[in-house]
C-alpha cells in the first residue's frame, strides 16, 4: 500500500485524486504541513504558479516540500506544480521548489484563450495521452540527469529526474489515468 498526497492549496485537487485512484493506493488531500510526513509521495497540481508559491510559504510548507523531495520521495507536478518544481525560471532570479535541474517558461503557449488539447506520446506511459494546455508552461531545458518523455513538436512538455515528474499539461483533466498511474509505480518502487 502506498500512501500519495494530492497539496490542496489550489488547482483540480479533486481531478487528480480520482486519476490517482488504485488498489493499493491511498490518497490523502494534503491541506496541512504535518500530513506530508505519513505520505510516500505527492503530487503538486496546476493553478497559478505565484499564487502557489505563496500559499505554499504563507501555510508553512516550503521547507517541508524541500525535506520530502531531499528525502527522495517522489513528487508529480503538472503546470503550476512543475513550475514550482523547476530549479530556473525564465525572467526570474531562482526557482520555487527548485527540486528538479530544468528551466521553464511561464505561460509559454500564450494565455487562456489559446487553450488546446492534443494527443502525445509519453515515454514509459504510452501513445495517445490526452494533454489539456492551459496557460501552460513549457521546459526550455533539462539537465543530463533529466530524462525527456515528451514533446509537443520541439518543444519539451514533460520530463522525469529521478523519483520527480513534471508536466506542462494537466493529465488530470481527462479520462485517461495512465499518467497518474505510471507516477503510482514511481512511489510504489521507491517505497519498496
Amino acid at each position: 500500500m502506498v500512501k500519495i498526497g494530492v497539496l490542496a492549496l489550489q488547482g483540480a485537487v479533486r481531478e487528480h485524486v480520482n486519476c490517482l485512484e488504485a488498489p493499493n493506493t491511498e490518497i490523502v488531500i494534503v491541506k496541512k504541513v504535518e500530513q506530508l510526513h505519513d505520505l510516500d509521495g505527492v503530487v503538486l497540481p496546476g493553478g497559478e504558479s505565484t499564487t502557489m508559491r505563496r500559499l505554499i510559504d504563507l501555510y508553512g510548507f516550503y521547507e517541508p516540500l524541500k525535506e520530502f523531495a531531499a528525502a527522495g520521495k517522489p513528487m508529480f507536478g503538472t503546470c503550476a506544480g512543475a513550475i514550482l518544481m523547476a530549479g530556473q525560471i525564465e525572467g526570474q532570479d531562482e526557482g520555487h521548489l527548485a527540486v528538479m535541474d530544468m528551466k521553464v517558461q511561464r505561460n509559454a503557449f500564450g494565455r487562456q484563450r489559446e487553450s488546446f488539447e492534443t494527443d502525445l506520446h509519453v515515454a514509459g506511459v504510452g501513445e495517445d495521452i490526452r494533454a489539456v494546455f492551459i496557460r501552460a508552461p513549457l521546459i526550455l531545458e533539462v539537465g543530463e540527469n533529466v530524462q525527456v518523455l515528451s514533446k509537443y513538436g520541439d518543444e519539451i512538455v514533460a520530463a522525469r529526474q529521478g523519483n520527480f515528474l513534471a508536466c506542462s499539461f494537466h493529465p488530470e483533466l481527462t479520462d485517461d489515468h495512465r499518467f497518474h498511474q505510471f507516477f503510482v509505480s514511481i512511489v510504489e518502487e521507491a517505497k519498496q
